[in-house]
Protein backbone atom coordinates (compact mmCIF):
# COMPACT_ATOMS: atom_id res chain seq x y z
CA UNK A 1 0.00 0.00 0.00
CA UNK A 2 1.40 3.39 -0.90
CA UNK A 3 2.05 5.90 1.85
CA UNK A 4 -0.71 8.45 2.40
CA UNK A 5 -0.17 11.97 1.19
CA UNK A 6 0.56 14.58 3.84
CA UNK A 7 -1.64 17.53 4.68
CA UNK A 8 0.96 20.24 4.16
CA UNK A 9 -0.84 23.60 3.97
CA UNK A 10 -1.21 24.86 0.40
CA UNK A 11 0.72 27.94 -0.70
CA UNK A 12 -2.52 29.90 -0.61
CA UNK A 13 -5.63 29.23 1.48
CA UNK A 14 -8.26 27.13 -0.30
CA UNK A 15 -11.44 28.74 -1.43
CA UNK A 16 -13.95 27.76 1.23
CA UNK A 17 -17.08 29.19 -0.30
CA UNK A 18 -19.76 26.51 -0.14
CA UNK A 19 -23.54 26.64 0.02
CA UNK A 20 -23.36 23.62 2.32
CA UNK A 21 -20.93 25.14 4.82
CA UNK A 22 -21.90 27.76 7.37
CA UNK A 23 -20.53 29.77 10.26
CA UNK A 24 -19.80 27.58 13.27
CA UNK A 25 -22.97 26.78 15.25
CA UNK A 26 -23.09 23.80 17.60
CA UNK A 27 -20.80 21.09 16.26
CA UNK A 28 -22.41 17.65 16.38
CA UNK A 29 -21.17 14.11 15.96
CA UNK A 30 -20.62 13.21 12.27
CA UNK A 31 -20.49 16.84 11.11
CA UNK A 32 -17.47 17.77 8.97
CA UNK A 33 -14.90 20.53 9.56
CA UNK A 34 -12.59 22.12 6.98
CA UNK A 35 -9.33 23.47 8.39
CA UNK A 36 -7.02 26.17 7.05
CA UNK A 37 -4.76 23.53 5.45
CA UNK A 38 -7.61 22.30 3.29
CA UNK A 39 -8.14 19.07 5.25
CA UNK A 40 -11.69 17.94 6.00
CA UNK A 41 -12.22 16.20 9.34
CA UNK A 42 -15.18 14.02 10.30
CA UNK A 43 -16.27 14.82 13.85
CA UNK A 44 -16.50 11.86 16.24
CA UNK A 45 -18.50 12.15 19.45
CA UNK A 46 -19.99 15.11 21.27
CA UNK A 47 -17.44 15.48 24.07
CA UNK A 48 -14.44 17.58 23.06
CA UNK A 49 -11.58 19.34 24.88
CA UNK A 50 -11.49 23.14 24.80
CA UNK A 51 -8.55 23.02 22.39
CA UNK A 52 -9.80 20.63 19.66
CA UNK A 53 -12.75 19.15 17.84
CA UNK A 54 -12.10 15.41 17.92
CA UNK A 55 -12.36 13.47 14.68
CA UNK A 56 -10.37 11.98 11.85
CA UNK A 57 -9.28 12.98 8.34
CA UNK A 58 -12.04 12.23 5.84
CA UNK A 59 -10.80 14.11 2.74
CA UNK A 60 -7.33 15.47 2.03
CA UNK A 61 -5.53 16.91 -0.98
CA UNK A 62 -3.72 14.15 -2.86
CA UNK A 63 -3.03 13.72 -6.57
CA UNK A 64 -4.07 10.05 -6.25
CA UNK A 65 -7.58 11.09 -5.29
CA UNK A 66 -10.74 10.70 -7.37
CA UNK A 67 -12.71 13.86 -6.58
CA UNK A 68 -12.32 17.60 -6.79
CA UNK A 69 -12.74 20.16 -4.01
CA UNK A 70 -11.84 23.83 -4.18
CA UNK A 71 -10.24 23.26 -7.58
CA UNK A 72 -7.85 20.60 -6.22
CA UNK A 73 -7.74 16.80 -6.33
CA UNK A 74 -8.80 15.18 -3.07
CA UNK A 75 -8.63 11.65 -1.71
CA UNK A 76 -11.12 10.02 0.61
CA UNK A 77 -9.99 8.23 3.78
CA UNK A 78 -12.23 5.50 5.22
CA UNK A 79 -9.88 4.11 7.91
CA UNK A 80 -9.84 6.19 11.08
CA UNK A 81 -6.38 5.11 12.24
CA UNK A 82 -4.84 6.19 8.90
CA UNK A 83 -5.40 9.76 10.07
CA UNK A 84 -2.32 9.40 12.28
CA UNK A 85 -0.13 8.95 9.20
CA UNK A 86 -1.90 11.58 7.10
CA UNK A 87 -1.29 14.06 9.92
CA UNK A 88 2.30 12.98 10.58
CA UNK A 89 3.61 16.49 9.86
CA UNK A 90 1.00 18.07 12.12
CA UNK A 91 1.57 16.88 15.70
CA UNK A 92 -0.83 19.57 16.91
CA UNK A 93 -3.60 17.29 15.59
CA UNK A 94 -2.69 14.51 18.04
CA UNK A 95 -4.59 14.92 21.30
CA UNK A 96 -5.25 12.81 24.37
CA UNK A 97 -8.94 12.29 25.09
CA UNK A 98 -9.78 11.41 28.71
CA UNK A 99 -13.29 10.30 27.71
CA UNK A 100 -11.94 7.79 25.16
CA UNK A 101 -8.84 7.00 27.20
CA UNK A 102 -6.21 7.21 24.47
CA UNK A 103 -4.45 9.53 22.02
CA UNK A 104 -6.69 10.27 19.04
CA UNK A 105 -6.77 12.90 16.31
CA UNK A 106 -8.60 16.19 16.05
CA UNK A 107 -8.49 19.64 14.51
CA UNK A 108 -7.40 22.60 16.66
CA UNK A 109 -10.41 24.85 17.07
CA UNK A 110 -8.58 27.94 15.85
CA UNK A 111 -7.75 26.15 12.57
CA UNK A 112 -11.38 25.55 11.55
CA UNK A 113 -12.43 27.49 8.48
CA UNK A 114 -15.82 25.98 7.62
CA UNK A 115 -18.31 23.82 9.49
CA UNK A 116 -20.50 21.44 7.49
CA UNK A 117 -23.58 20.63 9.56
CA UNK A 118 -25.55 17.48 8.68
CA UNK A 119 -28.80 19.22 9.58
CA UNK A 120 -28.00 22.33 7.56
CA UNK A 121 -26.97 20.22 4.56
CA UNK A 122 -30.40 18.59 4.47
CA UNK A 123 -32.06 22.01 4.60
CA UNK A 124 -29.75 23.45 1.94
CA UNK A 125 -30.34 20.56 -0.47
CA UNK A 126 -34.09 20.85 0.02
CA UNK A 127 -34.02 24.57 -0.71
CA UNK A 128 -31.51 24.32 -3.59
CA UNK A 129 -31.76 20.91 -5.31
CA UNK A 130 -29.64 22.27 -8.16
CA UNK A 131 -26.64 21.77 -5.86
CA UNK A 132 -26.82 18.09 -6.81
CA UNK A 133 -25.67 16.64 -10.14
CA UNK A 134 -28.96 15.15 -11.31
CA UNK A 135 -27.76 11.54 -11.09
CA UNK A 136 -30.18 8.78 -10.11
CA UNK A 137 -28.75 8.59 -6.59
CA UNK A 138 -29.09 12.38 -6.23
CA UNK A 139 -32.74 12.14 -7.26
CA UNK A 140 -33.22 9.37 -4.70
CA UNK A 141 -31.71 11.58 -2.00
CA UNK A 142 -33.95 14.51 -2.93
CA UNK A 143 -37.04 12.28 -2.71
CA UNK A 144 -35.92 11.14 0.73
CA UNK A 145 -35.28 14.73 1.84
CA UNK A 146 -38.74 15.73 0.60
CA UNK A 147 -40.24 12.91 2.68
CA UNK A 148 -38.30 14.03 5.77
CA UNK A 149 -39.35 17.66 5.37
CA UNK A 150 -42.94 16.61 4.71
CA UNK A 151 -42.88 14.58 7.92
CA UNK A 152 -41.79 17.68 9.86
CA UNK A 153 -38.56 15.94 10.84
CA UNK A 154 -35.85 18.15 9.31
CA UNK A 155 -34.65 18.97 12.83
CA UNK A 156 -33.85 15.33 13.68
CA UNK A 157 -32.47 13.99 10.35
CA UNK A 158 -29.27 15.08 8.61
CA UNK A 159 -27.14 14.30 5.55
CA UNK A 160 -23.51 13.30 6.03
CA UNK A 161 -20.84 11.63 3.88
CA UNK A 162 -19.90 12.79 0.39
CA UNK A 163 -23.19 14.65 -0.10
CA UNK A 164 -22.40 16.78 2.95
CA UNK A 165 -19.43 18.48 1.30
CA UNK A 166 -20.58 18.30 -2.31
CA UNK A 167 -18.26 15.59 -3.66
CA UNK A 168 -20.82 12.85 -4.32
CA UNK A 169 -20.92 11.06 -7.65
CA UNK A 170 -23.26 8.75 -9.49
CA UNK A 171 -21.93 5.74 -7.54
CA UNK A 172 -21.99 7.33 -4.09
CA UNK A 173 -23.73 5.88 -1.06
CA UNK A 174 -26.31 7.91 0.83
CA UNK A 175 -25.32 8.52 4.46
CA UNK A 176 -27.88 9.93 6.88
CA UNK A 177 -27.91 10.62 10.60
CA UNK A 178 -30.80 10.86 13.04
CA UNK A 179 -30.79 12.52 16.46
CA UNK A 180 -32.28 11.14 19.66
CA UNK A 181 -35.32 8.88 20.21
CA UNK A 182 -37.60 10.97 17.96
CA UNK A 183 -35.06 10.92 15.15
CA UNK A 184 -34.73 7.15 15.51
CA UNK A 185 -38.51 6.70 15.22
CA UNK A 186 -38.65 8.92 12.12
CA UNK A 187 -35.74 7.01 10.55
CA UNK A 188 -37.50 3.69 11.21
CA UNK A 189 -40.58 5.01 9.41
CA UNK A 190 -38.42 6.28 6.52
CA UNK A 191 -36.68 2.94 6.03
CA UNK A 192 -40.06 1.20 6.03
CA UNK A 193 -41.20 3.40 3.10
CA UNK A 194 -40.73 0.95 0.23
CA UNK A 195 -41.29 3.59 -2.46
CA UNK A 196 -38.04 5.20 -1.29
CA UNK A 197 -35.89 2.46 0.25
CA UNK A 198 -35.79 -1.26 -0.44
CA UNK A 199 -34.53 -3.65 2.24
CA UNK A 200 -31.62 -5.99 1.70
CA UNK A 201 -33.25 -9.33 0.91
CA UNK A 202 -32.89 -12.24 -1.47
CA UNK A 203 -29.89 -11.88 -3.78
CA UNK A 204 -29.00 -8.45 -2.44
CA UNK A 205 -28.09 -10.02 0.92
CA UNK A 206 -24.88 -11.27 -0.67
CA UNK A 207 -24.06 -7.68 -1.63
CA UNK A 208 -24.56 -6.62 1.99
CA UNK A 209 -22.44 -9.52 3.25
CA UNK A 210 -19.54 -8.57 0.97
CA UNK A 211 -19.82 -4.97 2.19
CA UNK A 212 -19.77 -5.88 5.88
CA UNK A 213 -17.79 -9.13 6.17
CA UNK A 214 -14.39 -7.43 6.21
CA UNK A 215 -15.46 -5.59 9.37
CA UNK A 216 -17.04 -8.65 11.00
CA UNK A 217 -14.25 -11.22 10.76
CA UNK A 218 -15.28 -14.67 11.94
CA UNK A 219 -19.03 -14.15 11.72
CA UNK A 220 -21.15 -16.61 9.73
CA UNK A 221 -23.39 -15.41 6.91
CA UNK A 222 -26.60 -16.09 8.85
CA UNK A 223 -25.39 -14.44 12.06
CA UNK A 224 -24.04 -11.42 10.24
CA UNK A 225 -27.27 -10.93 8.33
CA UNK A 226 -29.27 -11.24 11.55
CA UNK A 227 -27.07 -8.57 13.12
CA UNK A 228 -27.24 -6.29 10.09
CA UNK A 229 -31.03 -6.61 9.79
CA UNK A 230 -31.38 -4.62 13.01
CA UNK A 231 -29.72 -1.55 11.54
CA UNK A 232 -31.12 1.31 9.48
CA UNK A 233 -29.86 0.46 5.98
CA UNK A 234 -31.08 -0.59 2.58
CA UNK A 235 -31.00 0.30 -1.13
CA UNK A 236 -32.42 3.44 -2.69
CA UNK A 237 -35.43 2.77 -4.93
CA UNK A 238 -34.06 4.35 -8.11
CA UNK A 239 -30.30 3.91 -8.28
CA UNK A 240 -30.09 0.93 -5.94
CA UNK A 241 -27.41 2.76 -3.96
CA UNK A 242 -26.56 1.69 -0.43
CA UNK A 243 -28.22 3.94 2.14
CA UNK A 244 -27.73 3.91 5.88
CA UNK A 245 -28.68 6.08 8.83
CA UNK A 246 -26.46 6.49 11.88
CA UNK A 247 -28.49 7.01 15.07
CA UNK A 248 -26.80 9.70 17.17
CA UNK A 249 -27.52 10.93 20.67
CA UNK A 250 -30.00 13.71 21.23
CA UNK A 251 -28.94 17.34 21.56
CA UNK A 252 -27.90 17.93 25.15
CA UNK A 253 -27.31 14.24 25.92
CA UNK A 254 -24.67 14.18 28.66
CA UNK A 255 -24.16 10.44 29.05
CA UNK A 256 -20.43 10.68 28.36
CA UNK A 257 -19.71 14.14 29.73
CA UNK A 258 -17.26 14.20 32.66
CA UNK A 259 -16.34 10.58 31.94
CA UNK A 260 -12.75 9.41 32.41
CA UNK A 261 -11.55 6.18 30.81
CA UNK A 262 -8.26 4.48 31.66
CA UNK A 263 -6.95 1.74 29.41
CA UNK A 264 -5.76 -1.45 31.12
CA UNK A 265 -5.05 -3.69 28.14
CA UNK A 266 -6.86 -5.63 25.45
CA UNK A 267 -9.27 -8.53 25.91
CA UNK A 268 -11.32 -10.96 23.81
CA UNK A 269 -14.42 -12.55 25.30
CA UNK A 270 -17.82 -14.10 24.77
CA UNK A 271 -20.35 -11.92 26.58
CA UNK A 272 -24.11 -11.84 27.04
CA UNK A 273 -25.93 -8.56 26.44
CA UNK A 274 -27.87 -7.65 29.60
CA UNK A 275 -29.17 -4.22 28.51
CA UNK A 276 -29.37 -2.61 25.06
CA UNK A 277 -31.43 0.52 25.83
CA UNK A 278 -28.36 2.79 25.53
CA UNK A 279 -27.02 0.84 22.56
CA UNK A 280 -29.41 2.33 20.00
CA UNK A 281 -27.37 5.54 19.53
CA UNK A 282 -23.70 6.26 18.92
CA UNK A 283 -21.58 6.07 21.04
CA UNK A 284 -23.40 2.86 21.96
CA UNK A 285 -23.41 1.63 25.56
CA UNK A 286 -24.49 -1.95 26.29
CA UNK A 287 -24.70 -3.76 29.60
CA UNK A 288 -22.83 -7.07 29.39
CA UNK A 289 -21.92 -10.11 31.45
CA UNK A 290 -18.72 -11.91 30.43
CA UNK A 291 -19.23 -15.64 29.98
CA UNK A 292 -15.81 -16.74 28.67
CA UNK A 293 -12.40 -15.06 28.33
CA UNK A 294 -10.85 -16.14 25.03
CA UNK A 295 -7.64 -14.13 25.17
CA UNK A 296 -6.07 -11.11 26.80
CA UNK A 297 -2.88 -9.01 26.97
CA UNK A 298 -3.18 -8.90 30.78
CA UNK A 299 -2.58 -11.54 33.44
CA UNK A 300 -5.43 -12.86 35.58
CA UNK A 301 -7.98 -11.73 32.99
CA UNK A 302 -10.69 -13.82 34.67
CA UNK A 303 -10.43 -11.58 37.74
CA UNK A 304 -11.24 -8.55 35.58
CA UNK A 305 -13.94 -10.46 33.71
CA UNK A 306 -16.09 -10.75 36.85
CA UNK A 307 -16.09 -6.95 37.11
CA UNK A 308 -16.76 -6.10 33.45
CA UNK A 309 -20.26 -4.65 33.25
CA UNK A 310 -20.53 -2.80 29.94
CA UNK A 311 -19.50 -2.44 26.32
CA UNK A 312 -18.96 1.00 24.82
CA UNK A 313 -18.56 1.44 21.06
CA UNK A 314 -17.50 4.47 19.05
CA UNK A 315 -17.78 2.28 15.94
CA UNK A 316 -21.14 3.02 14.32
CA UNK A 317 -21.20 -0.50 12.85
CA UNK A 318 -22.32 -1.81 16.25
CA UNK A 319 -24.95 0.77 17.11
CA UNK A 320 -28.32 -0.98 17.40
CA UNK A 321 -26.77 -4.29 16.36
CA UNK A 322 -27.36 -6.20 19.60
CA UNK A 323 -30.30 -6.96 21.88
CA UNK A 324 -30.72 -8.15 25.44
CA UNK A 325 -30.04 -11.88 25.64
CA UNK A 326 -27.64 -12.00 22.66
CA UNK A 327 -24.26 -13.67 23.07
CA UNK A 328 -21.57 -11.59 21.37
CA UNK A 329 -17.93 -12.20 20.51
CA UNK A 330 -16.02 -9.07 21.56
CA UNK A 331 -12.45 -7.99 20.94
CA UNK A 332 -11.58 -4.58 22.36
CA UNK A 333 -9.81 -2.47 24.93
CA UNK A 334 -10.27 -3.28 28.60
CA UNK A 335 -10.86 0.07 30.29
CA UNK A 336 -11.82 1.38 33.68
CA UNK A 337 -14.51 4.03 33.33
CA UNK A 338 -15.70 6.54 35.89
CA UNK A 339 -18.41 9.11 35.37
CA UNK A 340 -21.78 10.33 36.60
CA UNK A 341 -24.60 8.04 35.54
CA UNK A 342 -22.27 5.26 34.39
CA UNK A 343 -21.37 2.04 36.21
CA UNK A 344 -18.09 2.65 38.05
CA UNK A 345 -16.03 -0.29 36.89
CA UNK A 346 -14.51 -2.10 33.97
CA UNK A 347 -15.77 -2.24 30.43
CA UNK A 348 -14.75 -3.27 26.94
CA UNK A 349 -14.35 -0.40 24.52
CA UNK A 350 -14.43 -0.53 20.73
CA UNK A 351 -12.63 2.47 19.28
CA UNK A 352 -11.52 3.17 15.72
CA UNK A 353 -8.32 4.87 16.93
CA UNK A 354 -6.19 1.75 16.92
CA UNK A 355 -3.39 1.48 14.39
CA UNK A 356 -2.38 -2.05 15.44
CA UNK A 357 -5.66 -3.89 16.07
CA UNK A 358 -9.15 -3.96 14.58
CA UNK A 359 -11.64 -4.15 17.41
CA UNK A 360 -14.66 -6.27 16.57
CA UNK A 361 -18.07 -7.32 17.87
CA UNK A 362 -20.09 -10.09 16.23
CA UNK A 363 -23.23 -11.95 17.14
CA UNK A 364 -22.39 -15.47 18.32
CA UNK A 365 -25.88 -16.76 19.15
Amino acid sequence: MSAPGTSTPPSSPPSTTSPLGRALPTVRDRDYLLDRSGVIFKVIGDVHPNSHWLGYVKYYADERGDRTLFGRTYRQNTVVSKAFGILADRPECYVYSPVVGCVITGVPREDVVTHYSCRQALAALHESPELLDGSLVSKDLLAIIDWVVGAGAADVIGVTGSFLVGVAGARSDVDLVCYGPRGYEVAQALFAERSLIQPYEGETLTRLYVRRAKYMSGSSFDMLMRQEARKLQGLTAGAGAHINCEPLRADGDRTFHNVVAQEVGEIRVLARITDHTEGLATPALYGINVETVIGSTIDEAEVFARRITHLRSYLGAYTGAFRKGDTVHLSGRLVHIQGPGLPDGFGIELTPWSAATSFLASLAR
